[in-house]
């Protein structure tokens, strides 16, 4: 092959893309330190269960990923800042080395905050550096890391304050992270249902924008006519099938699911309590009063789906719910709402409410591969292929994912049984 030179009109292109991406950079990064800002030095080692990771732990492992998939292999004469904390930050990739346990990330009162502090700046002074050096050949590969590295510590921002609601809901003091925002005076809107004609569809992400690999490649599904409802499912309704007897009737449950609320001896929701007959729940701004309008928040698969049960409905496949949000704009209650709760609506519209924000939505789909998608052979490739068994497709954003980092095409998934994600569902029905 005959090389050939980069023309020189490239470089204006190189050089704006290069300065957009650094502000993202600087952004992002950012934000999870302001995320940090409410918290107490002790709060930052805390682990209250193994799916828990000390906030500490988020702010290192997120500058490991730059340093190791950026900087270490593209960055001439960079040196790791210190020789053992790929060990204790990497979190799960086999390909890179051998990594600290996860349950025991709570164990480690070393690396301080302030060491982790200062790994943070060397990473961010040395992405400065990558940034500055790089050349338009460089960038059609580093772009790409780059950008995935910055939807990547998105992900862990709104882990990082899934985390901490459980350190605090831990701790017999209830304290409060953020600042109680009060609450409308709100009435359930009555639930509505919008018909989708079947036929072949286009599911995955088909556009040039960043997505995840597992959103790919784009196909053709078959959908029968289906209904989603025009809202997510409010505490109030759920109130009414724990009411009905909902946790004691083992006739709405999956074998596992009911296996699980014998095995937990679960009552209601995650952070739900009930004191002297009224229901509480915590929030990040505390414990509040349970409001029966607010979407329903904390809730497993098996809850989900024992629900839907138990109302005569089902939960939406993920291509129902795809092809329902396909064409909506992304936007309702999510992180830059700063309300960091799931909020109720005043009214219903000419379209499904709540599709973005609020809740994740499970979906009756389990985590699989799509056709003809393969992970790449390098070590991103265990970002989420390796994952594509045993979990549940969860669909939509919450209250505390970033606008930014959301699209319709977007697949989250988690273990039927988790309940400490901001989880809730929404209704659907065959036609």
């Amino acid at each position: 092959m005959i090389a050939t030179a980069t023309p020189l009109t490239d470089r204006p292109t190189l050089l704006l893309s290069r300065e957009r991406t650094w502000q993202r950079y600087l952004e992002v990064r950012g934000l999870t330190e302001a995320l940090c800002q409410p918290l107490a030095v002790e709060d930052y080692v805390i682990q209250t269960m193994p799916d828990v990771s000390p906030p500490k732990w988020h702010l290192a492992h997120t500058s490991w990923f730059f340093e190791n998939f950026l900087l270490l292999p593209y960055l001439p004469g960079y040196r790791a800042f210190h020789p053992q904390f790929g060990y204790l930050f990497n979190s799960y990739y086999e390909t890179v080395g051998s990594f600290h346990p996860r349950p025991q990330r709570g164990l480690l009162s070393r690396p301080t905050v302030d060491e982790v502090r200062a790994y943070r700046n060397h990473v961010n002074r040395y992405m400065g550096e990558l940034f500055a050096k790089l050349d338009v050949d460089q960038w059609p590969t580093l772009a790409p890391l780059i950008e995935l590295g910055l939807h990547h510590e998105q992900q862990h921002q709104e882990l990082l304050l899934t985390d901490i609601k459980h350190i605090f809901a831990m701790n017999p003091l209830r304290p409060a992270y953020h600042p109680l925002i009060a609450a409308k005076e709100n009435s359930s809107i009555p639930l509505q249902w919008f018909d989708y004609n079947g036929g072949i569809r286009q599911v995955g992400h088909g556009s040039d924008e960043f997505s995840f690999d597992n959103e790919m490649p784009r196909h053709r599904v078959y959908l029968e006519n289906y209904r989603l409802a025009s809202r997510l499912v409010t505490n109030g309704e759920y109130l009414e099938f724990i009411e009905a007897g909902g946790y004691n009737k083992a006739d709405y449950w999956l074998s596992d699911g009911w296996h699980a609320v014998q095995t937990y001896d679960w009552q209601g929701p995650l952070y739900w309590e009930r004191q002297n007959g009224r229901w509480s729940l915590m929030t990040l701004s505390g414990m509040r009063e349970l409001d029966e309008a607010e979407p329903v928040c904390h809730i497993s698969y098996y809850e989900a789906d024992a629900y839907a049960r138990w109302a005569g409905k089902r939960l939406p496949t993920e291509a129902e719910w795809e092809n329902s949000a396909a064409e909506m704009p992304v936007q309702g209650n999510l992180l830059e709402s700063d309300m960091l709760h799931p909020a109720a609506i005043s009214d219903n519209a000419d379209l499904p409410a709540q599709l973005f924000g609020d809740v994740w939505e499970w979906t009756q789909s389990p985590y699989t591969a799509y056709p003809g998608y393969r992970p790449s052979a390098d070590s991103l490739g265990e970002y989420n292929g390796k994952f594509m068994c045993n979990q549940m497709v969860l669909r939509g954003g919450s209250c505390i994912t970033s606008k930014s980092h959301l699209r319709a095409s977007y697949r989250n998934f988690f273990p039927p049984g988790a309940r400490w994600q901001f989880s809730g569902l929404r209704l659907a029905d065959s036609a």
